[in-house]
């Protein structure tokens, strides 16, 4: 059996959902992208520096921080220790002194007990307590009747109650005072021993221990201060540690100062994070007031700079950055160069404003000097013909010099030609040059305020002419109406030019195809607009392009 290895399994149907998944996916991404940059870019450059210092130096800040804190908790840990220590030395020094006395005194009390008269026991009892005499250890052994056997009075509000002899020391804390035992003999005797506080304080002092501390007796609710410390103070810390002495719930409470929370030591913890702060708004303070305040008042300066003076130069010298100051130097000089170009143009648009006026001048001289030839012509024709001649082309050529006159009146302030004025002379000549049988010859006018520009201008002085003069070869005296009334739009108006005499008849059929026809629509081609001639009322109508009103 022969296998084609070239060929692979058909391809099954493609899944294109993954792909539109990644595709929506980067989509997603990028947009947000998007978001972030422009959230970005709107961020001021001074906020950014501060942003930028405060990530990069926070965390060194975090890390002072708690390396100071770190430190403190040390010193702490090492004054609870070492108070530990005291206190157990304390309490065992204290505790061993009270025992072996009431060792011996219990020796003495079941001798006592036995033979009241047991003088050796008595003897070896006062020989212990002895050497505590002085500082005011005193000890009784009293018999079931309350009689002394050995030692001396002790008061009755320092006594215990008489435990049995199966009961273990029994202890009583006297504040101010000291600490009473007692313990009990098996016939109905007992002992008491009165330990005071100066005397513990002497036994329960720790050696090598210079610290200030406290050290207090405590069974229930009665305190025995020992060694006292000064009051507490404002944001001290005091390490207190408390020990059992196994004697009737006897415990001894020793306490230390603390590493104080002290000016130095707040310092030392917020100093890092002072640090970060200020080094983050000195950086900001140094880039806005350096870079970004000077650039916004080269900004503010250049926003200000009016075409054809210069930048004021104390403004730039007062620039604190050099690089800054520069850049100021170079729009300076760049105000300086557009300056002498703007009074090299205004020069230049006087010396054309003067060639121009003095061209128009003199196309103004010899539009007339045409007319005065065409009128000196007219007045040596021979025929009628021929002087109608002669007044239709002067009536053409007053019609170019009155809007070249108007157009000449409005250069200055380029506004465009009024329309209104140009037609009404346009008006008056007419008449005035009108056939001697045109007496009756009149012309109504009904025209907005409209504004033109000159070609438009010209050509509808040159329509407005041959539409009257068609007039007038159909009726000399025919009365004529022409107005300029506003068109669909803001930008077009509607010139109408009626009359009963441009009624259609075979005279202005005639006319229009022999002479004014094709004139008409080579203006009106001009105008880029359709003339329409209304046969019945006679009349015609264009719409004109206007630049707005007067």
């Amino acid at each position: 059996m022969i296998v084609d290895t070239e060929k692979g399994p058909s391809p099954g149907p493609i899944d294109l959902s993954e792909d539109r998944a990644a595709t929506s996916s980067t989509i997603s991404d990028q947009k947000f992208s998007d978001r972030s940059s422009l959230f970005v870019s709107q961020i001021p450059t001074g906020a950014k520096v501060f942003l930028i210092l405060s990530a990069a130096l926070l965390p060194l800040a975090v890390i002072a921080f708690f390396a100071t804190l770190n430190t403190a908790q040390n010193a702490t840990a090492d004054a609870r220790a070492r108070v530990r220590v005291a206190s157990s030395e304390s309490a065992r020094k204290i505790a061993i002194e009270m025992v072996g006395d009431m060792t011996a005194l219990r020796a003495a009390l079941n001798a006592l007990d036995t033979d009241a008269g047991d003088a050796p026991s008595c003897a070896r009892a006062q020989g212990v307590f002895a050497q505590q005499a002085a500082s005011g250890t005193r000890f009784a052994i009293i018999d079931a009747n309350r009689r002394i056997l050995c030692g001396t009075a002790i008061s009755a509000d320092l006594l215990l109650p008489y435990p049995d002899g199966t009961q273990p020391i029994a202890a009583r804390v006297v504040p101010g005072k000291g600490v009473v035992l007692a313990i009990g003999g098996t016939r109905g005797a007992s002992a008491n021993a009165f330990f005071p506080a100066r005397f513990l304080a002497d036994v329960g002092l720790p050696s090598g221990f210079t610290v200030p501390f406290e050290t207090m007796l405590m069974r229930d609710r009665a305190q025995l201060a020992l060694t006292p410390l000064p009051d507490r103070a404002a944001l001290e810390r005091r390490e207190t540690q408390r020990v059992a002495l196994g004697i009737d719930n006897l415990d001894l409470l020793m306490t230390v100062r603390s590493q104080p929370i002290t000016p130095p030591m707040l310092i030392a913890l917020l100093f890092p994070i002072l640090m970060w702060f200020a080094a983050a708004s000195i950086g900001w303070f140094i880039v806005d007031r350096l870079l970004i305040h000077p650039l916004r008042r080269l900004r503010s300066a250049v926003a200000a700079y009016v075409p054809g003076e210069e930048i004021d130069p104390e403004e730039v010298r007062a620039l604190p950055a050099q690089e800054i100051r520069e850049l100021g130097d170079t729009f300076r000089n760049i105000s300086r160069t557009v300056a002498a170009h703007e009074a090299g143009l205004a020069e230049g648009l006087v010396r054309q404003t003067r060639l121009t006026r003095e061209v128009h001048h003199r196309v103004k001289n010899n539009l007339q000097v045409i007319s005065s030839l065409i009128n000196f012509h007219a007045r040596s024709a021979k025929s009628a013909e021929a002087s109608a001649a002669y007044a239709g082309i002067q009536r053409r050529v007053d019609a170019l010099a009155v809007v070249h006159r108007h157009h000449f009146a409005e250069m200055e302030e380029h506004r465009g030609l009024s329309l209104r004025s140009v037609v009404g002379e346009l008006a008056s000549n007419i008449r005035a040059t009108a056939p001697e049988g045109s007496a009756g010859l009149g012309i109504l006018l009904d025209v907005e305020p409209w504004l033109v520009n000159q070609d438009i201008g010209i050509a509808v002085a040159f329509l407005i002419t041959e539409i009257v003069e068609l007039a007038m070869s159909c009726s000399p005296a025919a009365q004529i109406r022409i107005s300029v009334k506003p068109g669909e739009t803001a930008e077009r108006a509607i010139l109408r030019i009626s009359s009963p005499a441009l009624i259609d008849c075979d005279a202005l059929q005639a006319a229009v195809k022999d002479r004014y026809g094709r004139v008409m629509e080579g203006l009106s081609r001009q105008l880029r607009s359709k003339l329409h001639h209304d046969p019945l009322v006679g009349a015609y109508e264009i719409s004109i392009a206007v630049i707005g009103h007067d």
